[in-house]
């Protein structure tokens, strides 16, 4: 059932979904009203269930599941995967790559593979002062606290 993020306890499982692109201004209604018809009718059978999202820089979609009263099972997760599937599909994106860096430059965020992301930090295109999103995140207190942080703060520091 939907629920207000507002609503959601901390402890509250989170999956984060980094777009390879932004999303077009003439996607952006459709793409957010599909994630939404999804997390009301995602569990829809069990008035104890409470999710959310948030899609946030025309890029992110989060799913925030509290499960504390109704255990998510591996159905639910696989038929929240098909989802993200479908809009990979459907927007002809990446959504499931996690082995990418989104970080921001100025005001605008930039997604890069791995191998490109480790280039910018030894050609000091990005510093450990960079803020860096940590999509690899789990709960919805991370995700408040920790998800956009310095790349010195994040599992990233590793290729400093």
């Amino acid at each position: 059932m939907f629920t207000d993020y507002s609503l959601i306890t901390e402890e509250a499982k989170v999956w984060i979904y980094p777009s390879s692109r932004k999303f077009y201004p003439n996607e952006l209604e459709g793409i957010e009203n599909k994630i939404k018809t999804f997390v009301e009718i995602w569990k829809s059978d069990d008035e104890n269930f409470k999710a959310s999202y948030k899609f946030l820089y025309n890029r992110f979609i989060i799913l925030v599941a509290d499960d504390e009263n109704s255990p998510l099972t591996n159905a639910d997760i696989d038929t929240s995967v098909s989802f993200i599937l479908g809009l990979q599909q459907e927007y002809e994106i990446e959504l499931l790559d996690k082995m990418n860096a989104c970080f921001k430059q100025g005001e605008y965020v930039q997604y890069k593979d791995l191998k490109d992301f480790k280039k910018l930090l030894k050609n000091k295109a990005v510093t450990a002062k960079t803020i860096i999103f940590d999509n690899l995140i789990t709960t919805k207190l991370d995700f408040e606290n920790n998800w956009e942080i310095p790349i010195e703060e994040s599992w990233y520091n590793r290729y400093l």
